[in-house]
């Protein structure tokens, strides 16, 4: 597989072929970090009280026997409208899942290599857009001719970031940023030639 090489127009000007590391990947590398990663994002705020939180109830509500109806001790039992919740959820549950440093890497390499088969990995020497405008930024992606692109730069600057941040079809993000599912949630990655030799310097 290779990647698209563009030239300061980001019109393509070569390719580059991948890394032999990035091909031959099992796919439920990827699987496994998507999985974590969307777990991990869970807020876990989901709350419901047991009947030892619950305020009130501490009188019976009725005389135990006489009044030819069902028994009751408190009007915070599960059973009344407005009482306690049985087996509710709750915020001590962990959904973190682990996933090590070699199968992150693989997941990344995996979802690369699979946008390079379809033409979609681009590399560039340099994204910056030092006008900061929206519109100088939405006519180098549209150049690209995808639907939508992750931006990969080695650090964002102010005036790049402000010219793509009103583009929805564009993401963009720094170099310690990029990880495996947000290179397989988007139809196209544009990498900065810099970031792509750190990527590819221990394969």
């Amino acid at each position: 597989m290779s990647a698209i090489v563009l030239n300061e127009n980001f019109e393509k000007a070569s390719e580059l072929a991948l890394p032999e590391s990035f091909s031959g990947i099992n796919p439920h590398n990827l699987y496994l970090y998507v999985k974590a990663y969307q777990a991990g994002l869970r807020a876990d705020t989901a709350s419901a009280k047991t009947r030892s939180e619950m305020r009130g109830g501490g009188k019976k509500p009725w005389a135990q026997k006489g009044r030819g109806g069902a028994r009751a001790g408190s009007r915070r039992s599960p059973v009344w409208v407005g009482g306690a919740v049985v087996h509710g959820p709750n915020t001590g549950r962990n959904y973190d899942q682990k996933v090590n440093k070699k199968q992150k890497k693989l997941a990344l390499n995996f979802a690369l290599d699979a946008l390079a088969a379809e033409g979609k990995l681009f590399i560039v020497d340099s994204i910056e857009i030092a006008s900061g405008k929206t519109k100088d930024a939405k006519a180098m992606f549209d150049k690209l001719g995808v639907r939508d692109a992750l931006l990969v730069k080695s650090i964002v600057d102010e005036n790049t970031f402000l010219a793509f941040r009103n583009i929805q079809s564009t993401y963009l993000v720094e170099e310690n940023e990029l990880n495996a599912f947000l290179a397989s949630a988007y139809r196209a990655v544009v990498i900065e030639k810099a970031v792509w030799e750190n990527l590819t310097k221990e394969s």
